[in-house]
């Protein structure tokens, strides 16, 4: 019987290789897109899997007010939190990584994954231990665990336990070798323990300063710890300040702002966080929705394709059926039959799918950062699921529906069951226009987004600006005098670069166009507390950026007052304090009086989803912010920008910093990074767009050969009777016409909404206009009509004695 079945598939290829073709390209080309989705979904959630402390581990969230919540607490919590019976491990850690080169023996190893935390990191992340232990790794201060990737390129075949290596200006001694099992958020390749003087309260007094990550007994009971962090915020900092202040704690509560604690497990981190609280940042979760939701969409068109299809080619094997009827065949083994067939066509269409994604995974990993791999269980079963469940989905209507013909019209020459199955495959058809409708309307919609954003005026200039990184020795920032050492230094980069050729401007700032800083400071004005963005800039930086100062003046270099109580504000700021003539106002940052001695023209500093903040910039020297110094920003003149940067590279390694690498980003370019993932998803839409476009065209080619073949008698015939080329053409391409429009008038509705509900996300968006809905329709009418009216011109220029010499 097998035998046979394979017989009859074979037979059917041969005669109908372009239905066999087009049904396999279909499913692979969906098939294909769902594996890339399932590849990126798989890895996004592998983050923290491997850890079986995942559940029990929370980092601790903090907000203030209408402030953005932040990772970094207040060391004041340590005390109580060990007397919280439910907390069993403590570990307070820097946020972000640190780096520097490892020195051992003359040779260096750069890395920017250097991470300070306290001891017990290794009971919270268990990561695999190599060689020596995870319990002396990071017991004393000058103790050092290094990954198995750093331990071969620094030492080779040594064993590297024991070896000193010097790093961040310091020595230590390698404790302990590991590796980390797969994706984590944090994923260090060298672990220090710097933390003594930093948890000490005595020594570091600040409200946001440090990252705590707890390990907890029972996770159902993080609620009761969770309440007490917020008590003991409420008690330490509203009820002694309103003391000091001599008024109630809740007129202070309403001046600084209510404290609100998040407890959020590790398990929740990568996709669910509400902020990059750990180093290795976090995933987009709507991009990932919206690439599996349209993966999926993708799959059902192509399924919703082949289906249509093959109960169109039905009626060509309609008298096979009747036949191994008569000899005896039951219907369940004719239903066997064509899902068997179907079986065999999905096999030969995912092999093709993975052909087609090992031969385009590589840009696709490009496109999202990763190192994706289909050398993976978990993948292989989802991969039988798909295969599962395409041959169900896309194998039993069709069987059903072929094994259901009746024997004695059939063998009459009576194919069509009923008008039903016509209105099936229109209404499939209609289905089909509806997704590629939907395909269109949004991939236009989402590119004049991005070109909005791109062409928007951000109120600054970054496209000659190169922001370039500062790597002062560690030794710059010990003793008193760190913020002068630091500033000199800096001072003596700027003018030995504003003598280099090509160079217009250097200035720097305490700010990043990156969007990733979204802190705020207390200003105050009138005794009222505003949550603001406060500033720190070098001479220049306003001008170098190009941004408009429309009140009073910039920070000037004869004026010592400018380093002492100087500040300017944005116009949000403006507003929301309320400022009628802020000119000489006085306003005070923290316990500083500040005068106010210009208003800067609003820009964008964070990406496109939120809103302009409110702004105060100070000179960096007036708040002895100098030592916070990362970067400098140097405006390049139009000409020969390359070799400019060149001699600046040079002069960096021979004057600056010849051990670190030299780092250079353009401003323009990174900011437009803060809007990277949506530029992601419209390069997705519009790839997925002409995917969904050949897959509706390949049914539409398809069912349009099928329904003029039919017609082909009645082409004769009315031809014969003399009907002009233009009225058979009107004829058979009016009834695609009606099923494009009404396809496309299903997709309006969702997609308009879901766009809605997309745009949402950005502070500044485009409105939907109508035009992008006129011209979709107006492309999906043109490729149809394209289609059928190329068929239908064939179709009219046949013999017209070949379909009526039996008549």
């Amino acid at each position: 019987m097998l035998k046979n079945w394979i017989n009859i598939f074979i037979y059917q290829i041969k005669h109908s290789k372009l239905f066999t073709a087009l049904n396999i390209l279909g499913l692979s080309i969906g098939i294909s897109g769902l594996i890339f989705a399932l590849l990126y979904w798989n890895d996004e959630h592998s983050y923290n899997a491997w850890n079986p402390e995942k559940d029990k581990v929370y980092q601790v969230l903090v907000q203030l007010g209408d402030m953005p919540a932040v990772a970094e607490n207040s060391v004041r919590l340590k005390a109580y939190l060990k007397n919280d019976p439910n907390v069993e491990t403590i570990v307070y850690a820097d946020d972000w990584y640190q780096k520097d080169k490892i020195i051992y023996k003359g040779k260096k190893e750069f890395t920017d994954k250097i991470i300070n935390v306290e001891n017990g990191f290794f009971s919270l992340f268990p990561f695999k231990i190599i060689q020596g232990n995870s319990f002396s790794a990071l017991k004393e201060g000058s103790s050092a665990a290094i990954s198995q990737n750093i331990a071969k390129r620094l030492f080779g075949t040594e064993n590297p336990i024991g070896k000193q290596i010097n790093c961040l200006s310091e020595t230590f001694t390698v404790k302990t070798v590991y590796t980390i099992p797969g994706n984590s958020s944090i994923a260090p390749t060298v672990i220090v323990n710097k933390m003594k003087d930093l948890v000490d309260l005595s020594k570091n007094q600040g409200l946001f300063v440090l990252k705590i990550l707890l390990k907890v007994k029972d996770p159902s009971k993080i609620e009761s710890t969770r309440t007490m962090l917020e008590k003991v915020y409420y008690d330490e900092i509203i009820v002694k300040n309103s003391k000091e202040a001599g008024m109630s704690p809740a007129e202070m509560e309403k001046k600084i702002g209510h404290f609100k604690v998040f407890m959020e497990p590790l398990s929740d981190s990568r996709l669910h966080s509400i902020l990059d609280g750990y180093p290795e940042g976090r995933g987009n979760y709507q991009f990932l929705l919206i690439m599996a939701g349209l993966s999926i969409l993708i799959l059902i068109l192509s399924i919703v394709n082949y289906i249509n299809m093959a109960t169109a080619n039905a009626i060509k094997r309609a008298k096979e059926v009747g036949i191994r009827k008569i000899l005896g065949a039951s219907k369940s083994k004719i239903v066997l039959q064509f899902i068997f067939e179907t079986a065999l066509i999905t096999c030969f269409s995912i092999l093709l799918a993975l052909v087609i994604v090992e031969l385009t995974l590589p840009y696709y990993n490009n496109f999202l950062g990763k190192n994706l791999t289909i050398i993976n269980a978990q993948f292989y079963l989802q991969l039988v699921i798909i295969f599962s469940i395409t041959i169900l989905a896309a194998g039993l209507f069709p069987a059903l529906y072929v094994s259901n013909f009746e024997t004695i019209n059939v063998l009459k020459g009576n194919f069509e069951r009923s008008k039903n199955g016509i209105w099936l495959r229109n209404g499939m058809l209609v289905f089909q226009f509806s997704i590629a409708a939907f395909f269109i309307i949004g991939s236009n919609i989402v590119y004049k987004q991005i070109e909005y954003l791109s062409n928007k005026d951000l109120g600054f200039k970054g496209d000659q600006v190169i922001a370039v990184s500062l790597n002062f020795p560690s030794s710059y920032f010990e003793g008193e005098s760190s913020t002068k050492r630091i500033y000199n230094r800096y001072n003596t980069i700027k003018e030995e670069l504003s003598k280099l050729n090509g160079i217009s401007k250097v200035s720097t700032g305490l700010l990043a166009f990156d969007g990733n800083d979204n802190s705020l400071w207390p200003v105050w004005y009138k005794e009222e507390l505003f949550k603001q963005k406060a500033i720190g800039l070098d001479y220049g930086m306003l001008d170098l950026m190009n941004i408009r100062i429309i009140q009073g003046r910039d920070f000037n270099t004869k004026l010592a007052s400018d380093t002492v109580n100087s500040v300017l504000i944005n116009e949000t700021a403006l507003k929301l304090m309320n400022i009628k003539n802020p000119i000489n106002s006085e306003i005070r940052i923290g316990n500083q009086p500040m005068k106010i001695i210009g208003v800067v023209k609003d820009f964008n500093l964070l990406s496109p989803e939120s809103s302009i903040v409110p702004m105060t910039f100070y000179h960096v020297k007036s708040l002895d912010m100098a030592a916070e110094m990362n970067v400098v920003y140097i405006k390049l003149k139009p000409e020969n920008i390359q070799n400019t940067i060149a001699g600046i590279e040079n002069f960096w390694k021979a004057k600056v910093d010849s051990e670190n690498p030299f780092q250079y980003d353009f401003v323009d370019k990174q900011y437009a990074r803060t809007y990277e993932s949506y530029v992601k998803q419209n390069n997705l839409f519009s790839l997925l767009n002409i995917v969904v476009i050949l897959i509706a065209l390949f049914g539409l080619f398809a069912l349009a050969s099928y329904s003029i073949q039919r017609r082909m008698k009645e082409i004769a015939i009315r031809k014969t009777l003399g009907a002009e080329t233009n009225i058979l053409l009107k004829e058979l391409s009016k009834q695609y016409v009606v099923y494009c429009a009404i396809g496309f008038l299903i997709a309006v509705f969702p997609a308009y909404v879901l766009l809605q509900k997309w745009l949402n996300n950005f502070a500044f968006r485009i409105e939907i206009p109508m035009l992008p809905f006129l011209l979709s329709f107006l492309l999906l009418l043109f490729l149809t009509l394209c289609i059928v009216l190329a068929k239908a011109y064939q179709a009219t220029k046949v013999d017209v004695l070949k379909y009526l010499k039996y008549e």
